[in-house]
């Protein structure tokens, strides 16, 4: 028997609105259990969803309640799981913080995605916002003395400005699967195509994309649009399509499988992400990996995912002839784009879940070995 790890997140791979936390939970997990390690994830239910299930890869999946009730039926939960000897709780820190030092006396560690902040006036009604930023101002007193991973230097930035100890923080960034994220196969299409990715959220500013797209087509009439996901701000972002005289531009998959997501990776030229904050922006990644170079927002998380001039080019957040001019000049100058491509190929090589895996597992027994 392994030693038993807790995983805590709202939401697995299969929700609906499962994005890159849900993701890289289920790639650790892979890893995990290879290394014969127990991991268990207790997560909210969904329609469909079965109350309790083992994947094939290895992970006990737990679900119950809905937003509000899983997060009052949690503690009870956790304090039956940890009766298991030697558990030790991830803590992902994506949303709503857990608080589980305050219910349990097992060991901690809190794998920390990104902070919302003012952004979840974005993405959710002012009254959770609001209650969203008050308990994120709790995680320096809740959890003193845990160890924190943080996926990116720009989430480590954060926690620090917030009052985390630094030495207390491990960045380790992302993984992927370069068996199924890789060049393989790839095809552009005819017509000059930009590629979104990723959950189609309020905060991703996706409008910003629709906007660009609607003035490059002066200079580009053959353009198209490919976005590659599904979420809260699909219906807004169709009617904006529309509003534009873009509609018949711009294709809305919704959800696909990944091995689909990969074909749409292989047939664009560039993608796109406007996003206001990620915690490290894996979809950058992974379209890296397939040879695709990247325009994206200079903002926390895209500015440690992209490197300017390397893999991609960054712009100032909002500035919409910057996002205009970089698209622009992505398309149009066929050898940069491919100077580009080949950063993008090295730059995405330096990634692995097998790599991330080892050093959450090394930081793990570290805590355990201290209880």
């Amino acid at each position: 028997m392994g030693r038993p790890l807790l995983i805590l997140n709202e939401r697995d791979l299969g929700h609906p609105w499962a994005g890159g936390a849900e993701l890289h939970i289920a790639e650790m997990a892979k890893c995990f259990a290879r290394r014969g390690y127990e991991p268990t994830l207790l997560c909210t239910r969904y329609p469909g969803a079965q109350k309790q299930e083992t994947t094939t890869y290895g992970l006990r999946i737990v679900r119950f309640g809905n937003r509000l009730t899983y997060y009052l039926r949690l503690p009870g939960v956790v304090r039956r799981e940890v009766c298991r000897p030697g558990t030790v709780i991830l803590e992902h820190l994506n949303k709503i913080p857990f608080c589980t030092p305050l219910y349990t006396r097992a060991p901690v560690v809190l794998v920390t995605h990104h902070l919302f902040g003012w952004t979840a006036f974005r993405q959710v009604s002012a009254p959770v916002a609001a209650s969203v930023v008050a308990l994120e101002r709790l995680i320096p007193w809740v959890y003193r003395g845990c160890p924190f991973i943080a996926v990116s230097p720009s989430t480590r930035d954060d926690l620090v400005a917030r009052g985390i100890a630094p030495e207390s923080i491990r960045v380790i960034p992302n993984g992927l699967d370069h068996s199924l994220y890789n060049p393989e196969g790839a095809s552009p299409a005819e017509q000059p195509t930009l590629l979104v990715l990723g959950r189609v959220e309020f905060y991703k500013r996706i409008d910003l994309v629709l906007r660009a797209a609607k003035e490059l087509l002066f200079a580009v009439p053959s353009l198209h649009v490919v976005v590659v996901g599904d979420g809260r701000a699909k219906a807004e972002l169709q009617r904006l399509a529309n509003e534009l005289g873009i509609g018949e531009r711009v294709t809305f998959t919704g959800f696909v499988s990944d091995d689909v997501k990969v074909e749409h990776i292989r047939r664009c030229h560039v993608l796109v992400n406007t996003s206001e904050k990620e915690g490290w922006g894996l979809t950058v990644l992974e379209a890296n990996a397939c040879g695709l170079p990247v325009v994206a927002s200079d903002v926390p998380g895209l500015r440690d995912a992209v490197r300017h001039g390397e893999t991609g080019l960054l712009v100032p957040h909002g500035d919409l002839p910057a996002l205009v001019q970089a698209i622009r000049l992505l398309l149009e100058n066929a050898a940069l784009r491919e100077r580009l491509r080949r950063g993008a190929l090295q730059w995405a090589q330096q990634f692995s879940w097998e790599k991330a895996a080892d050093e959450t597992l090394k930081l793990v027994e570290s805590v355990a070995a201290q209880r």
